[in-house]
């Protein structure tokens, strides 16, 4: 027992000093919802919210409203639509990513959920229902090294050290909105965070009579929020434009949950200490944004603002040289639809959209803050008359830097959306 613990603390101090390495051996086919070395700290790799409508923007949509799509950035924004429609979003994602530090490069791609939202009217006029499903953060990484210290070598023969993690945290939400004077709306939302998270390290002996050290975190955490939003319309007579003014905030929440270390060598369990007492907690939120529109295009800009600094991350992974910190989003966005009533030509009639952001992350490794940006493209390519569309969205950018022996990552993502918009208790004059 007490050459087990010795060998865990070695396992231990060999990961801090070569946790950015990773090579393509470490490649394989599992079912991750991110790839990120930075994804091991705090909560995860955060995900961009919104449909896809919202990401061809750079992510826009505080200060957004249209009645074409859902917009879940903000619950006010889901009284822009027809009172008799139905509409009901759903997007998947392809990332591509390809990762690079002073040594070595590597490559993954990852395929996953990016959301299913609905939104239906509650009364005839000025008021709206919306109810949705979609990932909030993710763990996905896995890399291998292997042990180069003679003294260690002679003693134990061949070590492959292991490192990775998977799972993430889902967000179930639900909110309504009311207009009022035809030019304030205000909505709220409740939000439900459920997810399971596992970060791994192991420690693979080639010598048969050595066994194997797995030592790792397991999180089963939850909780409830909510989310509260305003928008007002300024009609701007002179230009044929409106002025939309946004707001959001989102309320900070400790989880709850198990938070669990364990240690365990074949069937010898070494340590399970509970950490309950220091569950992470997810930071509030405060979003402003303002948008230009005309008939055919709109101009707009999104800026969020998380404090993570109060989050329990620090107390509880001592083993990590992370200080969660204040993130903030700059996010600039535009659409352009030539004419969408043209009979003749059908790509005048599809909605085009770009923009970009840059992204201050609430992860900083050893004083240096993970920032990342990218810019985004995309389409909505009518296939029907009422509203219904599919999309099909590019986002390239990238994150991190191989500054302090850091990790940077160039990421290629594609985005798949259905946006299905259909009328009901229409009567219809013939049969």
């Amino acid at each position: 027992m007490r050459r087990c613990k010795l060998l865990i603390m070695c396992v231990g101090t060999a990961f801090l000093s070569v946790w950015p390495t990773f090579s393509a051996k470490a490649q394989v086919t599992d079912a991750l919802g991110a790839y990120s070395p930075y994804s091991m700290y705090g909560i995860g790799q955060l995900d961009m919210q919104g449909t896809a409508s919202n990401m061809m923007m750079g992510g826009i949509g505080v200060g957004t409203r249209d009645h074409s799509y859902i917009n879940a950035l903000n619950p006010a924004a889901v009284t822009a639509r027809d009172s008799l429609a139905f509409m009901m979003d759903f997007g998947a994602y392809q990332k591509n990513i390809f990762l690079s530090d002073s040594r070595t490069t590597a490559a993954y791609n990852v395929f996953n959920m990016q959301n299913i939202t609905i939104s239906v009217p509650i009364t005839k006029k000025n008021s709206g229902l919306i109810i949705g499903l979609a990932p909030f953060s993710n763990v996905g990484y896995k890399f291998l090294t292997k042990e180069t210290r003679s003294d260690l070598l002679a003693s134990y023969g061949d070590i492959t050290y292991q490192k990775y993690g998977t799972g993430g945290i889902y967000q179930v939400f639900a909110g309504i909105g009311w207009t009022f004077f035809d030019r304030l709306s205000v909505g709220a939302e409740g939000i439900y965070y459920f997810g399971k998270m596992k970060l791994m390290s192991d420690a693979i002996f080639g010598n048969s009579s050595m066994n194997s050290i797995y030592t790792g975190w397991q999180y089963q955490v939850h909780c409830f929020s909510g989310k509260f939003g305003v928008q007002y319309e300024l009609p701007l007579k002179s230009s044929q434009s409106v002025l939309t003014f946004g707001a959001t905030y989102r309320l900070g929440n400790d989880m709850k949950g198990d938070v669990t270390r364990y240690a365990y060598t074949g069937t010898d369990t070494i340590r399970v200490e509970n950490f309950n007492s220091l569950r992470p907690k997810i930071a509030s939120e405060i979003g402003l944004g303002v948008s230009w529109r005309r008939p055919r295009m709109m101009l707009g800009f999104d800026y969020i603002r998380q404090d993570w600094r109060t989050s329990a991350f620090k107390e509880y992974r001592s083993d990590l040289d992370f200080d969660p910190s204040l993130a903030q989003s700059f996010r600039f966005g535009a659409e352009f639809t030539p004419n969408k009533n043209d009979v003749r030509y059908y790509l005048k009639r599809v909605t085009y959209r770009a923009g970009t952001y840059y992204d201050r992350s609430y992860i900083s490794v050893d004083g240096e803050q993970v920032v990342s940006y990218a810019l985004t493209l995309g389409a909505a390519f009518p296939i029907s008359r009422l509203g219904t569309d599919i999309s099909v969205a590019v986002e390239l950018g990238q994150r991190g830097t191989v500054k302090s022996d850091l990790v940077r990552e160039t990421f290629v993502n594609l985005v798949f959306n259905v946006n299905l918009y259909d009328i009901w208790f229409m009567k219809y004059f013939y049969d």
